[in-house]
């Protein structure tokens, strides 16, 4: 195919990127891009040109950029408080954990910075329970191509090796199965398992959705061997597949124990949660576990407010998903070089026969920001506030490239 012109960038965009490697960690293969504002759907550069934002900061601008309801919420509140520390109560942390008891089904709440921090806490909990039963129940099961974090215990269950290698030996007591593979899955579950940790759709493994009977199993044999299931919905939930969390999509609903998420919870600003059932809430005693900034008044009074407007985005979700499915299914029938859809709601995946990366790259060259996970797939994390115009103008971005691969 022919590829992109690099593209030239102006003095002050060089400059911020200049200085950026010259004093930070060189741990991000970061694209030539230097965006500076944004407004509703897109981003702009330093220059002023215009980028669709199918990303939306990889799940988090879950309302896009500069929403007028979270700008008012955030100037208000920062005028008034926005640190306490959580060795006293503010009026907002109480409000939030209720609403996402009513959304989650789950009773106890415990609010982090980011997911892998909520994922910690998470596995905290599954070595209480297990620890409580016998000093050798702390196996921990999870999937191959999963992702949950980049700290220790997070990483540990991570069944991805090129984020495992570098820092091995992990946390013990970890074993990975295929997603959606119930005879692997049955037989990796023993007295010694504490916990089982699923991703209802992989998100960095490559958008992979768990199959019902998967799930169910999971949930069964979790129950059998007095295990703790947590569902990691810090990319696929909070609205993304066009339910509150992706384990309500199954019907009847298969409640996990332990439900931890984070992304586009406060909309840009850092906020985590661990949702729990009173058992699994039990495991933690006074002093196990803690936070400095986890559940501010500023990121959870802006969380109450994306909560109210998430109710009014759900159908919008869903319609605007299953459209977005469509097209990019019709792609699939233009264009060779796609392999499979896959995806829920405002959660989709394309993958192709061959690397992702240069796709990427011409699309950010002609205005359209996604990115590319697992090598081979085009991942589509976009705004819930998008259209169906929207859409048309990505995909027709899409189609132009894709014509191109020979």
């Amino acid at each position: 195919m022919t590829t992109a012109p690099p593209p030239v960038l102006d003095a002050a965009a060089q400059a911020v990127m200049d200085l950026e490697r010259e004093y930070l960690l060189q741990n991000y293969a970061r694209y030539p891009l230097v965006l500076a504002k944004g407004k509703g759907c897109h981003l702009y550069d330093l220059a002023g040109k215009r980028y669709l934002d199918f990303l939306s900061g990889i799940g988090v601008n879950a309302l896009g950029h500069a929403h007028p309801r979270l700008v008012k919420v955030i100037r208000q509140q920062a005028a008034l408080l926005i640190h306490s520390s959580n060795l006293y109560y503010h009026q907002y942390q109480g409000p939030l954990a209720k609403r996402l008891a009513r959304m989650s089904g789950l009773q106890r709440c415990f609010f982090t910075n980011s997911g892998t921090e909520a994922m910690e806490g998470g596995l905290k909990m599954v070595h209480s329970h297990g620890r409580a039963i016998h000093p050798e129940k702390y196996q921990v099961i999870a999937l191959e191509n999963g992702f949950h974090g980049r700290t220790f215990g997070a990483l540990s269950i991570t069944g991805q090796p090129k984020y495992r290698q570098d820092f091995e030996p992990l946390v013990p007591g970890a074993v990975f199965v295929p997603a959606n593979d119930i005879a692997a899955l049955e037989a990796a579950f023993s007295d010694r398992t504490a916990g089982i940790v699923l991703e209802m759709i992989q998100g960095e493994g490559g958008i992979n959705p768990l199959t019902p009977a998967f799930v169910a199993k999971a949930r069964e044999l979790a129950d059998r061997y007095n295990a703790l299931l947590i569902a990691d919905e810090t990319q696929c939930g909070v609205g993304r597949p066009g339910t509150y969390f992706a384990y309500q999509r199954s019907n009847p609903v298969i409640l996990p124990d332990v439900m931890v998420t984070a992304k586009p919870l406060a909309c840009g600003i850092p906020l985590g949660v661990i949702m729990a059932n009173q058992k699994a809430a039990a495991t933690i005693k006074p002093g196990m576990h803690g936070t400095t900034f986890g559940g501010g008044a500023l990121a959870c009074r802006v969380a109450l407010e994306f909560c109210d407007i998430l109710d009014e985005l759900l159908p919008s979700i869903q319609r605007v998903g299953g459209y977005f499915h469509v097209e990019l299914n019709e792609l699939a029938r233009k264009h060779a070089c796609i392999k499979e859809v896959r995806g829920f709601g405002l959660m989709l995946g394309v993958e192709l026969h061959m690397p992702g990366k240069q796709i990427v790259l011409d699309a950010m060259a002609d205005g359209l920001l996604i990115n590319c996970t697992h090598d081979t797939v085009l991942r589509f994390l976009p705004p819930y506030i998008i259209t169906e115009k929207e859409v048309d103008q990505g995909v027709k971005v899409l189609d132009k490239i894709l014509a191109k691969v020979k």
